[in-house]
């Protein structure tokens, strides 16, 4: 008995070993005491910083983010929620270094799935290679997508989960989709859920429709059920985070817009969800997702450059114009043009490498399409059609927009290319059971020997499909429109688009014939094993070995030893503090603001040690994003506004480019009274307004407002001071006598900021189209305005109290599961 166990356990040891060695040898910089140079994180922390110093001194995480674009809620950048749980993400990576643990997690969560399946745990662990190492993972590590890899890592164990309530392992099922749905959506990469839910509802369809027809109606109320326990389980663990984004969604660029902003014109406008143009941002070309199977087909990452050979070939032929200014520069200029050239290829779009899923995991997935049975199967590949359409955006608009425009929440998502994270979990899915069925069934020989000719149309087919692609393609690119537009002459131009064509039709015919070479190593496994040459266990290992050095070796060309650098030098090269940084420093004042010309208008790096008028954040105030198209991308800020934003410094460059600090004397400070309003009938006019007021003296309100805010009179000796100010809490001194309008240099956000007067509740009134006013009556007042959202004081309970629900389920089903299998087990054997 006790054998018997040890040698059940001794393979998943195995194999959880295998996934540490694999991850820390991938990572293998980690181990000297290097990090990922990651942008995207770099990013985060000059976002996050402000609540961490407040968090720091207070000992709470704030709710409001003083830092970004003159405030915003900390929603999306640092929020604490409260749970008993421990740090269940850290358990799943064993603590390996970041990234490892990333790279650990999917290939577990995967090889749990697998198990969840009934596959052999050498099947198993293929698929988990392939799903830990699919090239999307390390591409988006590389710039810091951690949430997003956190998300497709334990998008398995939630199918694992689904799967097993599925096939009637109730309780243990109940105990990994709740754990799974809790992982999954804990992650807090909401488009990323919505895609595994995508999958999830293809699959369950199937499900029910042979449920149906074999009138098992119980099984289908217990699946309901229990799915739908872990479902509100997992959604209460995150319903802090959901509820707050919710709430926060419809304020943003992502909730629509009431103005349209063209150039100096503003109309009024009624948009839901992201503009089109900005949610189709990062489309594919419609053969583009082929880089599933073949990576360079297009060129594969963005800063890739043209091979040398390619690269040669255009210098001879423009060094041939025999144009000396030509010559000097004409390496140079062809050393710069880029390789890739998908539909990414826009101005301010691109890539960073190909989602690659392996050529093998592609062309055993093709196969299990065809040639196995199940409702899996449908679910599976309806799911990986949709994926790939959805991948294609504007370039298959007619569809997409209709996803758009009634799918619901898919407006709130951009980047179609990201949809291909679905065909990498579901391919890799088909390609794990299509390795089980031929190697590891009772009929598996047979079935391939019936079915032989079968896989070789399909691989065969699959070959000439590429090839039509080949020959029917044009080899264009957004690209080449650049080059169309420069100020070459036209025998310069027609040399570079010429020899990029040419370049781009080898790139592709060569992984073609890439295509062919792995196709006829996977035909010739499964022949050997048909001749008895290779035991199935050979054949799984051999395909196996060959899948993951061919995903390695892809990986490393977008996740390099290149990409990390000491810990000490991260901290030291990002977020330098500067003299100038430091001369603002000196200022003790809570309020102030700072604009950095020198970083640009996408920079945390203001935002690190200062309250900064501008950043970086996916996810801006609408209000606020309208500002900043308006007035401030397009050059110098109005000094109305800046004034009105209280920016007291500004960073720019001096003549040899070093920062030059500039204070502004004039600005308006914490909160002012103004000597009157101007009504402004809708958001246009108000937005307008902006630009042709003076601010210190008049304040723009809607005309709706006027009557709540009642008569002011001006009053030259009324003063209203900032007595205290932290992240989620203002007070204010107000002595006047008359009525008066306060403006408050701070961001209007109507969910959760309330004012109040000597303890009385106010309105707070919508002010200068994204700022805030209060009416104040005369004599001596103290005004506070207080960030306290209800939805978060909610989400906070709700979950708390999931977080024990996780606990119980887990615990509870799987000790329910081994009861119920140990009370089989005596019945059986007795």
């Amino acid at each position: 008995m006790k054998n018997n166990w040890v040698k059940k356990v001794i393979p998943h040891l195995v194999a959880v070993v295998i996934f540490i060695v694999v991850s820390l040898v991938f990572c293998k910089p980690v181990l000297e005491g290097n990090v990922l140079n990651q942008h995207d994180i770099v990013g985060w922390k000059g976002a996050a910083q402000n609540a961490l110093d407040a968090k720091a001194k207070t000992g709470q995480a704030p709710l409001w983010n003083t830092g970004l674009f003159s405030g915003m809620p900390n929603y999306q950048i640092y929020m604490e929620g409260k749970s008993v749980l421990p740090n269940l993400t850290k358990i799943f990576g064993l603590g390996l270094p970041n990234p490892a643990n990333f790279l650990f997690i999917a290939c577990i969560c995967f090889y749990i799935l697998a198990l969840a399946m009934g596959l052999n745990p050498l099947a198993a662990v293929l698929g988990a290679l392939a799903y830990g190492f699919s090239t999307y993972n390390p591409v988006i590590l590389s710039a810091g997508h951690e949430t997003k890899m956190y998300a497709i890592g334990f998008m398995p164990l939630l199918m694992a989960g689904l799967l097993l309530i599925f096939n009637k392992r109730y309780w243990i099922g109940l105990a990994i989709a709740t754990l799974g749905a809790y992982q999954e959506l804990m992650s807090n990469h909401p488009q990323i859920n919505y895609y595994f839910f995508i999958i999830a509802v293809f699959v369950t369809i199937f499900y029910l429709v042979k449920w149906i027809r074999q009138k098992e109606f119980k099984h289908i109320g217990i699946v309901i059920v229990l799915s739908g326990v872990a479902a509100l389980v997992g959604l209460g663990g995150y319903y802090l985070s959901y509820a707050a984004t919710k709430e926060y969604t419809a304020f943003t660029m992502r909730g629509g817009k009431s103005v349209e902003i063209k150039g100096d014109q503003v109309t009024n406008t009624k948009t839901s969800g992201l503009d089109e143009s900005y949610a189709f941002s990062y489309s594919m070309y419609m053969p583009e997702p082929l880089v599933m199977l073949m990576p360079k087909a297009y060129g594969g990452s963005s800063a890739d450059p043209l091979s040398e050979k390619a690269q040669e070939k255009i210098t001879e032929k423009l060094t041939a114009l025999g144009n000396p200014q030509l010559n000097s520069v004409a390496g140079q200029l062809v050393g710069q043009l880029p390789a890739y050239w998908g539909g990414m290829s826009k101005p301010s779009e691109g890539t960073s490498g190909p989602p690659y899923a392996g050529a093998i995991v592609v062309l055993l997935a093709l196969i299990g399409f065809v040639i196995i049975k199940g409702p899996l199967k449908w679910g599976l590949l309806i799911a990986t059609a949709l994926g790939i359409m959805m991948s294609w955006g504007s370039y298959f608009a007619g569809f997409n927009q209709i996803l758009l425009h009634h799918l619901p929440l898919y407006n709130k998502f951009r980047a179609p290319s990201m949809a291909l994270v679905i065909p990498q979990l579901t391919l890799t899915i088909m390609a794990a059971f299509t390795v089980q069925q031929l190697f590891f069934t009772a009929n598996g020989k047979a079935l391939l020997q019936q079915d032989f000719r079968k896989i070789l149309y399909i691989l065969g087919g699959t070959v000439v499909v590429i090839g039509l692609v080949y020959v029917g393609q044009s080899y264009s690119s957004y690209f080449d429109q650049q080059i169309a537009d420069s100020p070459y002459p036209d025998d310069i131009k027609r040399i570079l688009l010429g020899g990029l064509k040419s370049e781009r039709q080898s790139m592709f015919g060569g992984q073609l014939l890439r295509t062919i070479l792995f196709a006829a190593l996977l035909v010739g496994v499964l022949f050997l094993y048909l001749r008895n040459t290779f035991k199935p266990q050979v054949a799984t290992v051999i395909l196996a070995a060959i899948l993951f050095i061919d995903l390695w070796a892809v990986d490393k060309k977008y996740l390099t030893d290149d990409n990390y650098i000491p810990k000490e030098t991260a901290e030291a090269q990002n977020f330098v503090k500067t003299a100038t940084d430091d001369q603002i420093l000196q200022d003790k004042d809570p309020h102030f603001r700072v604009f950095d010309v020198v970083n640009g208008f996408n920079s945390n790096h203001a935002a690190y040690f200062h309250r900064s008028i501008l950043g970086y954040h996916p996810a801006k105030l609408r209000i606020y994003q309208d500002i900043i198209e308006r007035y401030m991308s397009t050059g110098q800020p109005p000094q109305e506004l800046l004034n009105a934003l209280d920016t007291r410094y500004i960073i720019a460059q001096n003549q040899q480019a070093q920062p030059l600090l500039v204070p502004n004397p004039n600005a308006y400070g914490a909160a002012w009274f103004v000597k009157g309003l101007k009504p402004e009938a809708d958001a246009a006019h108000e937005l307008q307004a902006v630009g042709n007021t003076h601010l210190k003296d008049t304040a723009i309100v809607p005309q709706a407002a006027v009557a709540s805010i009642g008569p002011i009179q001006p009053d030259s000796t009324a003063t209203i001071s900032l007595v205290k100010y932290t992240n989620d809490e203002a007070e204010y001194t107000s002595v006047s006598n008359t009525a008066q309008f306060a403006v408050f240099s701070e961001v209007y956000y109507p969910a959760g900021w309330k004012a109040t007067i000597d303890g009385k509740e106010a309105a707070i009134i919508k002010t200068n189209y994204f700022m805030r006013g209060v009416a104040i009556p005369a004599g001596k007042h103290t005004v506070k305005l207080v960030f306290e959202p209800q939805t978060v004081k909610k989400g906070i309970t709700i979950s708390y109290i999931s977080s024990i629900l996780v606990v119980i389920l887990v615990l509870g089903g799987f000790g329910m599961q081994w009861w119920v299998d140990h009370k089989m087990k005596n019945k059986t054997a007795a």
